[in-house]
């Protein structure tokens, strides 16, 4: 079979967005969006949410990692140490508390275990939180709108655009595969076993954001570490197959990266992780360049096979 890119022929199923679904993404943002009010007319309660500044001192001397200025607690939740939270209540704002507490025994700093502190606090102020109702007091103060019609239709605009991109990415992704199936290609052992072992090191990066291990993975999903180990050469191949497509691709278009187009992917790395170019300039270097060249590079590919694609759209 030769190898095909051009005049690739593909669905595309397009996905409209119904009122229905903009309804429930309203329902999910009432629910994560809490109403914030801020209460002056009573002292603390449990519950209350306060805002505080505070300094930690052990045998009369301020240590590290003991000061923050207008922090936010919730009073109750137990997420400072045993005796904090029940002493900041009944307090009003503008009052200033001395905090007694023990640190727990097996407290994670050991200069500090088991030791005695104070806590110098001020109260800022007191907050409750509450549900908000779906009107246009909502739209106005959580989706910057005058009215909850046109946060809806606001909504209903943003989703359809992420829906359509999701799916052109999908589109796009589903030619380069169709391509490279065309590849007469051979996979070499040594890669193929680097790419699993890339392949399991992504995932591992995946997971530990999220608190887990490829062990916890394993166990929820009741297979071995050998068996996710071989289902990961399928995958492995597909990627190396794709990544030879790309290049032959690119080698018979004569495709280039140019400097400007690589300075734009570079900055729109910025931009996504909120850094400036100067920032990012130390992790930087000749490894980084290839893979963002190598970025450029695929979807230049994509766009190609995309534009000669012939499509029946649903």
């Amino acid at each position: 079979m030769a190898f095909t890119y051009r005049g690739l022929t593909a669905d595309f199923d397009r996905h409209i967005v119904t009122d229905s679904e903009v309804d429930q993404h309203l329902h999910r943002m009432q629910q994560q969006t809490p109403r914030i009010t801020e209460v002056n007319d009573r002292p603390t309660e449990n519950g209350d949410e306060v805002v505080l500044d505070y300094a930690g001192f052990c045998d009369g001397v301020q240590f590290p990692g003991g000061t923050a200025e207008m922090q936010t607690l919730t009073l109750g939740s137990g997420q400072f140490i045993p005796g904090f939270e029940e002493q900041l209540l009944d307090k009003v704002p503008g009052e200033e508390v001395i905090v007694k507490v023990t640190f727990p025994e097996q407290y994670h700093a050991e200069d500090l275990a088991g030791k005695e502190a104070q806590f110098h606090c001020k109260l800022h102020a007191i907050r409750i939180k509450s549900s908000y109702e779906l009107n246009d007091e909502f739209a106005k103060e959580v989706g910057g709108c005058e009215t909850l019609e046109e946060m809806k239709a606001k909504l209903k605009e943003s989703l359809q655009s992420y829906t359509d991109e999701r799916g052109e990415m999908d589109l796009q992704d589903r030619l380069l595969q169709q391509a490279a199936a065309t590849l007469d290609y051979t996979v070499d052992p040594n890669e193929l076993e680097d790419a699993v072992e890339q392949q399991l090191r992504n995932m591992q990066a995946q997971l530990s954001q999220q608190g887990l291990s490829l062990d916890m993975y394993c166990s929820f999903m009741g297979i071995t570490k050998e068996d996710l180990h071989k289902d990961t050469y399928p995958i492995a191949e597909s990627a190396l197959r794709r990544d030879a497509a790309v290049e032959e691709i690119v080698r018979l278009e004569k495709l280039e990266a140019t400097e400007q187009e690589i300075g734009e992917a570079i900055a729109l790395i910025c931009r996504q992780n909120n850094i400036t170019v100067e920032q990012f300039k130390p992790y930087y270097d000749a490894e980084f360049e290839a893979a963002v060249r190598k970025s450029v590079l695929t979807t230049k590919v994509m766009q190609l096979i995309r534009s000669t694609a012939i499509l029946a759209e649903k």
